[in-house]
């Protein structure tokens, strides 16, 4: 479904005062004539009654997305672009409508499956989450646990701080990447592609690949 930018602001309002401050509903006098709240009407996305809103199961699930997105969003322009603080929601609600279905897992995947956005709210988890951790026993491990000459796909990168991430990103370590570990000391020395790199086994830590 794909609603308007508006619409998708008060689903995330909807969801923090109905989903996480646990209200039983919200009063909609402010933006009851707005023509974005008619619109989730319309889609049956929410319930009204004098003057009180809920969200109907499939408004639930929407709503849950939007701040999903959003969240992560806000993450990726902190922890990739390395947005100003004072930026970060601004440029979070940019880069949100951007991220739908689909899109928001190979994020969500980059980031190593984060939990909450930089302001230390909540990020829903998603099938993307929820399969990595069904199967990181088996199949995840650190890129510098590989034996020499094995293959493997990058599977995430698990680090916050941002300066790691853009420099694993610059070598073109993302998601789903094929990666050849050729060394494992002194140095950490893989191969994506043709081109070849050597890292320190800090930085080679924060790289977890699944098995090909």
């Amino acid at each position: 479904m794909k609603i308007s930018e508006k619409a998708e602001e008060i689903m995330e309002s909807l969801w923090t005062e109905l989903v996480e401050k646990g209200r039983k509903s919200c009063n909609i006098a402010l933006f009851k004539d707005d023509a974005a709240f008619k619109e989730l009407i319309k889609n049956n996305l929410v319930n009204v009654f004098d003057d009180k809103t809920t969200m109907t199961e499939k408004g639930m699930e929407e709503s849950r997305d939007c701040v999903r997105r959003h969240r992560l969003a806000e993450r990726l322009v902190m922890d990739v672009f390395a947005i100003k603080e004072t930026m970060i929601h601004e440029t979070g609600c940019a880069f949100e409508h951007l991220l739908h279905k689909g899109l928001d897992e190979n994020i969500c995947t980059l980031l190593g499956h984060p939990r909450t956005c930089p302001h230390g709210k909540p990020i829903p988890e998603g099938r993307c989450c929820r399969e990595s951790r069904k199967h990181a026993e088996n199949l995840i491990l650190r890129l510098s646990e590989l034996k020499p000459n094995e293959k493997a796909d990058v599977a995430y990168l698990q680090t916050r701080d941002k300066e790691i991430l853009q420099k694993l990103v610059a070598m073109g370590i993302l998601p789903g990447t094929e990666i050849t570990l050729l060394q494992r000391y002194p140095a950490v020395v893989f191969q994506t592609g043709k081109t070849q790199f050597a890292i320190d086994e800090r930085l080679a830590s924060h790289v977890h690949v699944r098995r090909t």
